[in-house]
């Protein structure tokens, strides 16, 4: 049976993710997923905000188990989060996420979330997870580069003359249609599992494989390639302007459902361990987790995306499709690996890589100066505030 102050203390924790989950919302997933669809006037800054609040509640309950397992159960060995400990973690990593927001500043949400928990699972007699340590670091040291280096080459590649728009466009969407028949959700597998739509659909025919290529995988694969291609070709020829705002509007839904995936991970993982007791599914943790994420989208999201739309780079249509394309394929690597990764990071690196592509493309290096000290201040300051403040609150208690 469980005693009324655990209810109580369980219940400031689920306040404490909904406040990070809001703080995400406006900061991270609210913002970033439409910043280079509005810098590049394809859609208002308050019509972005409605939709990303949307679109990030569907990929949260879609896909956001992955994510949230590894920050709740894999960040600290040897120890289980506490209820005050998750308190702590989240409130701190919230704070320090909300400053950025109101400061105009793009605070990576994972490094200061991650850093929490990781500090906080410190102060409890954990041990360091090296192993997941090395996989997160991996993927947050990589990003820039990959996801600037990728924008780059696209935005080129779209600049070329050499190369005609209504050619590259609808190769570009081809692209994007391979990745969509091969990202997992988890209304399409069975219980507690996730599963491509091209996996689906194997499972169903149950054909045998070619030479090791299961042969309806890769049908489905191609025919969603073909679809997304064919659409984006045929909007092309009739108006490129118009074809190529539509496109950069679908990726930017895309990145928004990509990021409700990843970020609501961030504020629900931590509670977790918390709920095990009481047999909660996992899928009601992940719409709470959702909605926190769609009200901070609606509610403070619009002064972070005019933030990256307008101060990093003065991004066109072409420019913009190039950032959102590795974006969509980053975040969707996160989520398929369980990688907790800054949305934050992921655009802004692609949006500065496409911005070069044509002299410095309007980046303010004093801007990303200032933004890359914020990313890392905030890991190592949520590390020593969460270790500080709960080990206070442990010898108070």
């Amino acid at each position: 049976m469980v005693d009324v102050a655990t209810i109580a203390t369980l219940v400031v924790a689920a306040i404490a993710s909904l406040f990070m989950a809001w703080a995400i919302g406006a900061g991270s997933s609210g913002s970033t997923p439409f910043a280079p669809a509005v810098g590049a006037n394809a859609i208002s800054v308050m019509r972005a905000g409605f939709l990303v609040g949307l679109l990030g509640f569907a990929g949260a309950v879609l896909q956001g188990a992955n994510v949230s397992e590894a920050v709740g159960r894999e960040l600290i060995v040897g120890v289980t989060l506490s209820a005050e400990a998750a308190t702590v973690g989240l409130l701190t990593a919230a704070v320090l996420v909300a400053i950025g927001v109101f400061l105009g500043y793009p605070i990576a949400t994972a490094f200061t979330v991650t850093g929490a928990i990781v500090g906080v699972g410190l102060a409890l007699g954990g041990d360091p997870a090296w192993a997941k340590y090395q996989e997160i670091t991996a993927l947050w040291v990589l990003t820039p580069f990959v996801g600037g280096g990728i924008a780059y080459a696209t935005a080129r590649l779209l600049r070329s003359e050499r190369a005609p728009e209504s050619y590259t466009v609808p190769l570009l969407a081809g692209i994007v249609g391979v990745m969509l028949a091969n990202i997992e959700f988890a209304l399409l597998g069975p219980p507690d599992v996730s599963m491509t739509v091209s996996a689906a659909a194997a499972s169903a025919t149950d054909a045998p494989a070619i030479a090791g290529i299961d042969v309806v995988q890769a049908g489905v694969t191609l025919v969603f390639a073909l679809l997304c291609a064919l659409a984006v070709g045929y909007d092309m020829r009739r108006d490129q302007d118009h074809a190529q705002r539509r496109f950069l509007l679908a990726l930017g839904a895309l990145v928004a459902f990509s990021a409700g995936g990843s970020q609501v991970g961030l504020a629900i993982g931590p509670l977790l361990p918390l709920f095990d007791p009481f047999g909660l599914p996992l899928t009601a943790i992940l719409v709470g987790g959702g909605i926190g994420l769609l009200a901070g989208s609606w509610t403070g999201a619009p002064r972070m995306i005019k933030a990256i739309a307008q101060d990093y780079s003065s991004l066109g249509p072409r420019r913009s499709i190039a950032a959102l394309i590795p974006s969509f394929a980053i975040a969707q690597t996160a989520v398929l690996f369980g990688i907790p990764v800054s949305f934050n990071e992921i655009i802004v690196s692609a949006v500065v890589g496409s911005g070069y592509a044509a002299g410095t493309g309007g980046v303010s290096k004093g801007k990303m100066g200032y933004t890359v000290l914020a990313w890392i201040g905030s890991l190592v300051l949520s590390i020593v505030l969460s270790y500080g403040i709960f080990t206070a609150v442990q010898w108070v208690l």
